[in-house]
């Protein structure tokens, strides 16, 4: 197919993407009272007194109890302003958790009782994407040092997982099964963090970038990450507006045109920096305008700091996946499992209260 259809198909797809979002987009007064009803798909923060949710698109706060889960479908009821729902009142509840969104809560009270916090909140973040029971004053910390999309399953995250998981690999496989095996564990990966929109999203832009840089076709890998994001968005032209997706798509799309350059002038820095400080500061270039007009700050020192603490990732992640899956089955083993990812937690979180 010549240039001139690819680029005309890519303009009639992404023109039908905007008719459909346009006629989806519901169009809601300030001040209206709406009900809406739909499954959890990002886990709830809670507080002392109340939990946070957010669905489709539209943050409410409920009291406490009854305490609502990753998975479950709801009705909620309530006065609509500047995408947020006020004076918020639960109208139904029903558990639709699966197999999945029950081994992830599982895993996760496992995390739970064998480490203290903050190290279990980061093991469930990094591994599962779980956010709900990160203590408030450490998610501030994580903000402040720009380090909150490290603790939170995004596609930086897959691809460093499967980079390690590929070189792991390669000391025993040859590279054609070696890739086959990686790529099968970034989605066994999405699965167990529950399948919901992010983590897709994270799983297809991670698969992509992770397979670019193994072949080095970044001008193929690009192409195939704007075709998958148009096919994502025709399916669900409401993810245009969402900035999870906007800044996974730039994120990724970073890391395919400037982690390897970036990595070849930092020839200076030490080997075991050097990937994560170009990887940081790849992703970095894409999404700090867009975090900085979004929440109006930026910390400098960001780049460094993700330096610092991204290559302990691979290794909590792997250790995490492994001693919940093995915790849940037989708790000694999965406990002696996790114990190995703790000194790696302990330095990540002085790393973080050093510089916040």
């Amino acid at each position: 197919m010549s240039k001139t259809w690819q680029l005309s198909l890519l303009f009639f797809i992404f023109f039908i993407i905007l008719f459909r979002f346009y006629q989806t987009k519901v169009r809601i007064e300030n001040g209206e009272e709406v009900k809406i009803t739909g499954q959890v798909l990002s886990e709830p923060i809670r507080y002392d007194t109340s939990q946070s949710l957010v669905l489709e698109n539209i943050k409410f706060y409920l009291p406490l109890y009854p305490e609502i889960f990753y998975g479950d479908r709801i009705s909620v009821s309530g006065f609509y302003e500047n995408k947020t729902l006020k004076r918020a009142k639960l109208v139904s509840l029903s558990e639709k958790r699966n197999f999945f969104f029950k081994t992830r809560e599982k895993i996760i009270v496992f995390f739970q009782k064998t480490l203290p916090e903050p190290s279990a909140s980061l093991v469930a973040g990094v591994t599962l994407g779980s956010k709900a029971s990160i203590p408030v004053k450490y998610w501030e910390k994580l903000k402040k040092t720009g380090t909150a999309h490290v603790v939170v399953a995004s596609g930086m995250n897959v691809s460093l997982v499967a980079s390690f998981i590929l070189s792991l690999l390669l000391l025993f496989l040859n590279r054609r099964k070696a890739i086959v095996l990686t790529l099968a564990a970034i989605w066994l990966y999405a699965a167990m963090s529950g399948l919901d929109a992010p983590i897709i999203r994270a799983a297809i832009m991670g698969s992509i970038a992770f397979t670019a840089q193994l072949f080095g076709r970044l001008s193929l890998a690009f192409r195939s990450l704007v075709m998958s994001a148009l096919i994502m968005l025709l399916i669900k032209p409401v993810w245009l507006n969402d900035l999870g997706f906007i800044l996974s798509f730039v994120a990724t799309t970073a890391l395919i045109l400037w982690q390897k350059p970036i990595e070849r002038r930092l020839y200076f820095v030490p080997g075991v920096l050097r990937e994560g400080l170009s990887t940081s500061l790849a992703a970095q270039i894409g999404v700090a305008p867009i975090l900085f007009v979004t929440f109006g700050q930026f910390n400098p020192l960001s780049p460094l700091i993700n330096a610092l603490v991204i290559w302990t990732i691979p290794y909590i992640t792997v250790l995490g996946m492994v001693g919940g899956l093995v915790g849940v089955v037989v708790p000694f083993f999965g406990k002696l499992v996790l114990y190995l990812a703790y000194p790696l937690c302990l330095y990540f979180n002085g790393v973080i209260s050093i510089f916040s």
